[in-house]
């Protein structure tokens, strides 16, 4: 199905699957889409996740520590789908574990699990060209980042290759939460418009209801991550959906303030 934002802003939220647990995750994103969010992110661990910040890497390690695979992400995703069928899920991941799996039958595996769309933070726009088939032929949205530092001919590339919407990061480095918004975040969007009609998510470092109020003024949507994930870290797992569910209805209430 197609990804929509019923919205604006939209919400976007992350969440490190297997941190605590699997069926936490699955009860998270429940709570998490009951309570306002438009689309969630199932981040599937990884060993070595260097475009996250220390809190998503201690998630991740986390969750690789109890033995957390690509097939059990996928178990999730397929529960949320049963669960809740118009919400969104994009499965976010690192390139290696879909290359171990095999790119084709990946995407095979993530359209049979209910997913809208695949993000692969570290697949560049020039190079793909084997996911971007795979993605149409089993009708998934491949999201790609788009970055301040990239020049108008790659923004063009991702705009036009992205499905779903395209995810603009509001600064260069490592997720994280941050007091204030990048400077240049506004500036990103605006020549992001100039290539598509998509809607436009802008994450790395938005994490309060201020953070989404102010990116309502310029994007489609907002992505939350790191401080969903903190917010786990330190929540008993039997406490984490009802967390989680007040703290996305907190990032709501923001809009019409």
């Amino acid at each position: 199905m197609p990804i929509t934002f019923a919205n604006k802003p939209g919400l976007v939220i992350y969440f490190t699957a297997g941190d605590p647990d699997l069926t936490t995750t699955r009860d998270m994103a429940i709570a998490a889409i009951d309570s306002g969010a438009d689309v969630i992110e199932l981040g599937v661990p990884f060993s070595d996740p260097l475009a996250d910040g220390p809190v998503i890497q201690r998630a991740s390690e986390r969750a690789v520590a109890k033995g957390t695979r690509l097939s059990d992400v996928l178990g999730i995703c397929k529960d949320i789908r049963a669960a809740r069928p118009a919400a969104g899920i994009i499965l976010f991941s690192y390139l290696n574990p879909v290359v171990r799996f095999g790119m084709g039958a990946f995407a095979k595996a993530a359209k049979a699990a209910g997913a809208d769309g695949v993000l692969l933070t570290d697949m560049i726009v020039e190079e793909a060209g084997e996911y971007l088939s795979v993605m149409q032929e089993n009708d998934l949205a491949p999201v790609f980042l788009a970055a301040p530092t990239s020049p108008d001919e790659r923004l063009k590339a991702i705009a036009e290759n992205s499905r779903g919407f395209v995810y603009a990061i509001s600064r260069v480095g490592i997720t994280g939460t941050q007091v204030e918004l990048a400077s240049d975040a506004e500036g990103l969007v605006a020549r992001l418009r100039k290539f598509t009609k998509l809607p436009i998510a802008l994450g790395f470092g938005v994490s309060n209801a201020e953070h989404v109020k102010a990116v309502a003024k310029f994007a489609d949507a907002a992505v939350v991550g790191s401080a969903i994930v903190a917010l786990v870290e330190k929540t008993p797992a039997a406490d984490a959906a009802l967390a989680v569910g007040k703290f996305v209805s907190s990032l709501k209430g923001a809009e019409g303030a």
